[in-house]
């Protein structure tokens, strides 16, 4: 469970100082660093399949906040100390836009942090990262190196430590659970129900498929109809056909016997 203290109950309307954002503007901290959000596609489709993905899943949590690409300060004196994570969630802060995430007036770092992969990254600058994430008190952090490898690393008593096999580790602030299958680009994040994170994309597709297939099902059960109202009309067909033929041959068997009656009236055998 997360080692950051419990803060207070998260109304369900927050007050925005600068609406639609919760922070103030402050031209001293821009929101913006002058670089590009993803060095690549493969990059750019981690990130947002990992934020969508917390985000729906914390749909209903106003105290949750997933962020992506977005600036970090943590001093109030210098906006040059800060950092962009590829995503960050932070638990018990309020679920609203930002234009930057500032530690002092949060009251916290966030909790867990996702970095994907980026060509510019070097050794150097992995390690950079997890030294910064590692005193800033982030506990847990994951970066996923696109190798079909994954490395995570969870706080303990001396800092930020690695997870022997972060393969089908389950996080323990979000209880999500990760796999890394043995190929490029194949990181699966799944819900503590089992589902799946989808990319946006995926999810568009997965709807137009559905569409089809409702499409489908629709003209299916049309013909069933139709074929159900043909087969009532033939059957409705047929017993008319059999009352009328009934009724014909009750007619002449009724016509046959006063026949035979008026016959025997006038002393005549039928026979």
């Amino acid at each position: 469970m997360s080692t950051a203290e419990p803060g207070p109950r998260i109304p369900e309307t927050v007050a925005l100082a600068d609406p639609p954002f919760w922070d103030a503007y402050d031209p001293k901290f821009p929101d913006g660093d002058g670089k590009p959000m993803a060095d690549s596609q493969e990059q750019y489709l981690g990130m947002v399949t990992i934020a969508e993905g917390l985000d729906a899943m914390f749909a209903d949590r106003m105290d949750v906040l997933v962020a992506c690409d977005l600036l970090w300060y943590w001093d109030p004196d210098d906006p040059r100390k800060c950092a962009a994570p590829d995503v960050f969630v932070a638990l018990g802060r309020p679920k609203a836009l930002r234009r930057s995430y500032k530690e002092w007036l949060e009251g916290r770092p966030p909790q867990v942090v996702f970095e994907i992969h980026s060509y510019h990254n070097r050794a150097s600058e992995k390690r950079r990262k997890l030294a910064l994430y590692d005193a800033r008190g982030v506990e847990e952090y994951y970066y996923y190196p696109k190798t079909g490898r994954f490395d995570g690393w969870l706080r303990g008593p001396g800092g930020l430590a690695p997870i022997p096999n972060a393969d089908g580790w389950t996080s323990p602030n979000l209880g999500v659970t990760f796999e890394a299958p043995p190929k490029e680009h194949a990181l699966v994040v799944r819900t503590p129900s089992g589902e799946a994170f989808q990319h946006v994309q995926d999810i568009i597709k997965d709807r137009k498929a559905a569409r089809r297939v409702a499409k489908i099902e629709r003209r299916r059960r049309k013909e069933e109809q139709r074929r159900r109202e043909e087969s009532d009309r033939r059957a409705l067909e047929e017993r008319l056909r059999r009352e009328q033929a009934e009724r014909l041959a009750r007619e002449e068997r009724e016509r046959a016997d006063r026949l035979a009656a008026r016959l025997r009236e006038l002393g005549v055998d039928p026979d």
